[in-house]
C-alpha cells in the first residue's frame, strides 16, 4: 500500500517512514526536502498518485500567532483538495493533546482550524493527539525560564517518546479510519514541576525549577489536566529515564 508522509524527513515523520518500510508498504516521504511543499502545492500531485492513505506530521516553520495559523490553514486546505483529486481514502493528521482546552494558546487555535478543516472535508480521517515529547523537553524548559529560574505549574504531565507517538500514527494509518480522535501520552504522569526538576538535575542543568500556578505553558496557564491525555487514551512504552540514558542526554 502507498502512504505518502507529509512531514516524512521530520522527527516524527521519517520514524513513521522507516516503519511503514519495515511492514512491507511503500511509504513515501514527502517535504520540501524532497520537492513536496504543500504551502504552495508544489509536488502534491505527483507524490499522491496512487497513494490509498495521506500521514501529515508536517509543522509550521514559524511558531509567531499569524504565521502557525496561515501555515496550518493554507497547507491542510492544499492537501485536502490534492487528496481528494487523488482518491485518497484515508487522511491521518498528528494534533496535541488539550488543543480545545486552550484556545487561547495561538499554535493551539491553529491546530484547531486544521482539524476542522479536516473534519468538514469528504475525506475519511483520523486525528491522533499526542502529549509533549520528551524531545522537546530542554525547549519547554528555556521557554519557562525567566531571571534564570524556570517557572513551572504544579500541573499534571505525561511526556512521550517519539518513537511512540510514531508507533501510534502508524498503526492508525494502517487502520480503518476513526473519523474521530485517538490520544496516546507517556506511560508516566508526573507533577510538571516535578517533572522538570528532575529532568534538570539529570541533564546536569543548575537552573532552580520554581514552582509557579501562574506559569505560562507557551503563553497560557495550563489546568491540572489540560496536558495529559483521558483514561481510554493509549499509552506509550518508553520511559523517560530509559529513553534519557539510550539517548546520551
Amino acid at each position: 500500500m502507498k502512504i505518502v508522509v507529509i512531514g516524512g524527513t521530520g522527527l516524527i515523520g521519517s520514524k513513521v517512514v522507516r516503519k511503514l518500510n519495515e511492514q512491507g508498504h511503500e511509504a513515501v516521504a514527502a517535504s520540501p526536502n524532497t520537492g513536496v511543499n504543500t504551502l504552495t502545492g508544489e509536488g502534491l500531485a505527483e507524490a499522491l498518485a496512487g497513494a490509498s492513505v495521506v500521514v501529515d506530521v508536517s509543522n509550521s516553520p514559524s511558531f509567531e500567532e499569524n504565521a502557525v495559523m496561515t501555515f496550518f490553514r493554507t497547507s491542510t486546505g492544499n492537501l485536502l483538495a490534492a487528496e481528494a483529486a487523488a482518491g485518497v481514502g484515508h487522511h491521518v493528521a498528528l494534533s496535541v493533546v488539550g488543543t480545545h482546552l486552550m484556545p487561547e494558546n495561538g499554535y493551539f487555535r491553529a491546530k484547531i482550524a486544521q482539524e476542522e478543516l479536516i473534519e468538514k472535508s469528504s475525506i475519511p480521517f483520523s486525528l491522533v493527539h499526542a502529549t509533549q515529547f520528551f524531545e522537546f523537553a530542554r525547549s519547554i524548559a528555556d521557554e519557562a525560564t525567566h531571571e534564570g529560574a524556570v517557572r513551572i505549574a504544579p500541573v499534571r504531565f505525561q511526556p512521550i517518546a517519539g518513537d511512540d507517538v510514531a508507533e501510534t500514527v502508524t498503526e492508525v494509518a494502517l487502520g480503518s479510519p476513526l473519523n474521530g480522535r485517538v490520544e496516546v501520552g507517556g506511560p508516566e504522569q508526573y507533577r510538571m514541576d516535578e517533572f522538570f526538576r528532575q529532568a534538570l538535575a539529570a541533564w546536569g542543568d543548575q537552573r532552580e525549577v520554581v514552582t509557579d500556578p501562574n506559569a505560562h505553558y507557551f503563553g497560557s496557564v495550563p489546568g491540572e489536566r489540560t496536558l495529559v491525555p483521558g483514561g481510554d487514551a493509549r499509552t506509550g512504552r518508553i520511559h523517560y529515564r530509559d529513553w534519557l540514558a539510550q539517548a546520551g542526554k
